[in-house]
């Protein structure tokens, strides 16, 4: 018996008696949370009373949603969970915590503040890519276990720590003056990697002498780092990969110097600098990318074989389990197509072994489980849902699911090989499950139930999983579980008791209503969400702010927790309404593809066809309709307003991109193709394309150091609006960047965009201007 189903057998005697598998006619795994979805009261009734939430307390400390935690993780030997933790005092700093299976004991393994009590400031690459992987905390924000479960490394002040788990003990295994990031144990425990100016080195755990494996990186070139593209739009966070064996590294050596240097001014309250962003816009070169094998203790090195095509995508890099060979994804510049690549790690030859090909585009995913017979386990959209399939070594696929559901991630294998675990939805998108199905194929069982949305990490073997359930009243309970879905233990049942940063404003709570409507075309069924304050009534009408993203890859409406910035609109009097228009994620390729070659389009219409629909309702007032986005949804709330001219009394657009030929390669192109070759949907796309519809109030945001969505964006608008003659309103950050972080500037922000909208479109009829 492996031990991982030893320690769950203890968890169960130390902790009680399992709970019952949650069936369809179970309590919710959070029977002891108070129950936040009163009926609504009719008029006259009395009125909840609670703290209404202020702006100030949702952005300070502790977190509203309270201590959940993140970057959960089963210990290799099974024996410990491991998270991270926000502070109590300060919620953008993070500790590692874990949890000992034997007896259910919660801990903190590693402090940060006594590690490194005054962080020093982060280097430009570790800034740059924190932005790409959205971590906007401080202290443990990684952490590496070894393959025995004896020690996790932890990045801290840009050097790295060797933590025993028994006793505590840190041991700092560098100190310089660079930052050391995208650090790992090697699978034999032997060495420490990492990147340090460029290039690949390793640290030996034994004799504390490192090396480095690379020393060509500097300039425009680099080792084992992920480009921007890679990072910001392929999920791909890293650029080396080690062998199972520990004897080898696969490593991309990234040549930059043919990807247009973008200069970004970083304007912040002290100047300016000037920072030479290599950054691939959208039909403009991209970076070359190379695949390399280092044997670890010689230093050899060998090229792979990638193909004759230069102007590729590297999405993926997997070793089979025997590190004889690496699979490689490799995609098309266009991404009409993506090829699976079998290397011999010794000789760097490779041959194709599987062709995926779409007339629109092919997602990538991160699912890709090796085997033991020389194949893998993985998804694919062909079939026009994202689904499982067997490939075998020689590339032939055997489909395990099928339908009009998705699965929407890989989660594991039980350890006979005859049971795969998979994360999706078969009933409604608005969930997510943890099911079963046989390696055979066949009809998949639900491990999980009810309702709300589940994310699992499955235990080695499949024999536990830790799984973290919230719904719309709920804030995420994290608990392990037994492969049945009974609960083992709390790992943090983050219940809304009297101690709950949120108790005391359980009273004023809003629970959300979910429903449908009908797309612009007449006929695709949009789901949408809305936040309604008790008092809006058909008597009393209220003025409604919808919230978009509109873009692909994101689904804003799902039965998950509800987070407390969004129960700020209710607090201000006004209802808030999300609607999923054709284009965003999780309903199927069609679905999405629906903004193929005409991005800015579609998603108006559908949001239009929204408006239409809040504008029938007695409750709502018609005259006091705004709409706010970030992102793709500060795109979109220029886009929908210029194509609805005065439909809307106001609109905040954050950060938006206003001419997709402003935007990198990988993503644009994947939707729109290039400027070269598609010129009049760009132009289509362009929020300058549509400016004499210019009728709607707008205030526009962006951080004045975004490198992402670059500020030009916003200047070139501000500037086509003022030779326009047309008014409008802006908030830029200095030193800000695509996100708005520190939370006095998240307060600031916030105060700034409610202020606005009470301006234009006051919660209160009777303050109507």
């Amino acid at each position: 018996m492996r031990a991982l189903a030893f320690t769950a057998l203890l968890l169960a005697t130390a902790c009680g008696a399992p709970a019952p598998h949650l069936g369809p006619d179970a309590p919710r795994p959070n029977a002891a949370a108070p129950d936040l979805r009163p009926e609504r009261e009719a008029p006259g009734d009395e009125v909840r009373e609670g703290e209404a939430l202020t702006i100030e307390r949702v952005f300070a400390s502790p977190s509203l949603s309270g201590p959940a935690p993140r970057g959960l993780r089963f210990s290799p030997d099974g024996s410990r969970i491991s998270f991270l933790r926000p502070r109590q005092d300060d919620r953008t700093v993070l500790d590692l915590w874990a949890m000992d299976a034997a007896d259910g004991r919660t801990y903190r393994l590693v402090d940060a503040r006594a590690l490194a009590p005054q962080e020093r400031a982060l280097s430009e690459a570790e800034i740059q890519f924190r932005e790409r992987a959205r971590i906007s905390e401080t202290g443990v924000v990684s952490y590496d276990w070894d393959s025995e479960g004896r020690a996790i490394l932890v990045p801290l002040d840009g050097d790295l720590f060797h933590v025993d788990v028994e006793t505590g003990e840190a041991r700092r295994l560098t100190d310089t003056p660079e930052f050391e990031t995208d650090a790992r144990i090697s699978p034999d425990g032997r060495h420490v990697s990492f990147i340090r100016e460029q290039n690949l080195w390793v640290h030996d755990l034994e004799t504390g002498q490192e090396r480095a494996l690379t020393t060509e990186g500097e300039g425009a070139v680099s080792w084992g780092v992920a480009e921007f593209v890679a990072q910001e739009e392929m999920r791909r966070m890293t650029g080396y990969w080690w062998s199972p064996d520990g004897a080898r590294i696969a490593v991309v050596r990234l040549d930059e110097t043919p990807v247009d240097i973008i200069p970004r001014f970083g304007v912040t309250a002290d100047g300016v600098t000037v920072t030479d962003q290599r950054y691939p816009r959208a039909g403009r070169p991209n970076a070359l990318v190379t695949l390399w094998v280092i044997d670890v203790a010689t230093g050899a090195r060998r090229p792979v074989y990638l193909g004759e095509e230069t102007d590729i995508y590297l999405a993926r890099v997997h070793w089979s389990r025997d590190s004889a060979r690496i699979w490689i994804q490799r995609q098309n510049r266009a991404q009409t197509g993506l090829d699976i690549l079998s290397a011999d790690a010794a000789s760097g030859r490779s041959r194709t072994i599987l062709r995926e090909r779409a007339d629109t585009w092919i997602n990538l995913s991160d699912d890709f489980i090796t085997l033991e017979d020389g194949g893998f386990l993985w998804t694919s959209e062909r079939s026009g849902f994202r689904h499982i399939y067997h490939v075998s070594a020689d590339g032939q696929a055997r489909a395990l699911t099928g339908g009009d559901w998705m699965v929407t991630s890989l989660a594991g294998l039980s350890e006979d090989g005859e049971t795969v675990y998979f994360e999706g939805w078969r009933e409604t998108p608005l969930e997510r499950h943890l099911y079963a199905v046989s390696f055979e194929g066949g009809e998949p069982q639900a491990i999980t139930q009810g309702q709300g949305r589940w994310s699992t990490v499955m235990g080695r073997g499949g024999e536990a999983f830790i799984g973290t359930w919230s719904d719309p009243d709920t804030p995420p309970q994290v608990g392990l579980y037994a492969i049945d879905g009974s609960r083992i233990a709390w790992i943090e049942e983050n219940a809304l008791d009297e101690g709950h940063p949120y108790h005391p404003h359980i009273g004023a709570h809003v629970s959300p209503e979910f429903g449908t409507l009908t797309a612009a075309d007449g006929q695709t069924e949009l789901h949408w969400s809305m936040l309604r304050p008790d008092h809006c009534t058909a008597q009393n009408p209220c003025p409604v702010i919808v919230q978009v993203y509109g873009g692909p890859l994101v689904q804003t409406v799902h039965r998950g927790w509800t987070n407390p910035r969004d129960q700020l609109f209710a607090a201000h009097g006004y209802i808030l309404f999300k609607l999923d228009n054709r284009g965003s994620s999780n309903r199927g390729h069609a679905f999405e593809a629906a903004l193929h070659r005409r991005m800015g389009i579609v998603e108006a219409a559908d949001q239009i066809a929204g408006l239409d629909y809040l504008q029938g309702l007695d409750f709502v007032d018609s005259d006091r309709i705004g709409l706010w986005g970030w992102s793709y949804g500060g795109y979109m709330a220029l886009m929908t307003t210029l194509q609805a001219p005065g439909r809307f009394a106001a609109a905040v657009s954050g950060a938006p991109v206003t001419d997709w030929a402003l935007y990198d390669t990988h993503y644009t192109e994947r939707y729109m193709g290039t400027p070269q070759d598609n010129a009049e949907d760009y132009e289509a796309g362009s929020v300058f394309a549509h400016l004499d519809g210019y009728r709607t109030p707008t205030l526009i945001i962006h951080g004045m150091a975004d490198d992402n969505v670059t500020f030009d964006n916003s200047t070139r608008l501000f500037a086509a609006l003022q030779e326009r003659g047309e008014r409008f309103d802006m908030m830029t950050y200095p030193g800000e960047r695509h996100g708005i972080r520190p939370p006095p500037l998240q307060v600031h922000l916030w105060r700034t965009i409610f202020g606005y909208f009470e301006r234009e479109m006051p919660a209160s009829a009777d303050d109507a201007p």
